[in-house]
């Protein structure tokens, strides 16, 4: 549960910068995180 955590604060972290953030830089992270391998959903579908 603890990576569950560490994730979840990642996001938080991820959403309280977005404001921030040009829209070049939103669009890279944007695209890096749709491309990230595992992702969310993969796991999620491992874990049914």
């Amino acid at each position: 549960m603890n990576y569950v955590d560490d994730m979840a604060v990642t996001l938080r972290r991820i959403l309280t910068t977005i404001q921030v953030l040009t829209p070049e830089e939103k669009a890279r992270v944007s695209e890096y995180i749709k491309n990230s391998d595992p992702s969310v959903n993969s796991v999620l579908e491992a874990l049914k």
